[in-house]
């Protein structure tokens, strides 16, 4: 039987920054990404986000590939958006997003920061965020 337990931290906004996921329809994005990725053996431990983006602390099964889950997650959550949700434009996620693999002893530490992003980005905007994704990873972004 294999065994694999892969952290991933991933990260994605909506298309152009822009913040239309408020409280209300934010909470029920969340309520309704947690049960499409347990329709879909995603294992997702973490989730939470702002107004224009979203974190999820995953762990990749055998069979899966951040860019199949990063497709899932998103492209299910889109429809479920303007289908239940519609926004004055149609609604949908940047192209690109962010995702960095986590070690066993920074888990705990991820899923906090994940859930804390309210508090976060209540003193942060999130281009101060990504600046320092990328400082620390030496990444640079052409959209996220």
């Amino acid at each position: 039987m294999s065994f694999v337990k892969i952290w991933i931290h991933l990260v994605f906004s909506t298309k152009n920054r822009k913040p239309l996921l408020n409280t209300e329809l934010r909470y029920e994005l969340q309520k309704h990404i947690i049960e499409n990725c347990k329709q879909k053996d995603i294992f997702l431990k973490t989730i939470n986000g702002y107004t224009d983006h979203i974190h999820c602390l995953i762990s990749l099964g055998k069979d899966q590939s951040i860019s199949k889950i990063s497709q899932l997650i998103k492209g299910e959550s889109s429809l479920w958006i303007n289908k239940n949700n519609p926004t004055e434009d149609k609604f949908s996620w940047q192209d690109d997003y962010f995702a960095v693999s986590v070690s066993e002893s920074q888990v705990e530490t991820v899923s906090n920061y994940i859930k804390n992003q309210e508090t976060h980005h209540a003193k942060k905007p999130f281009d101060e965020e990504v600046n320092e994704f990328m400082n620390k990873y030496g990444w640079k972004p052409v959209n996220l």
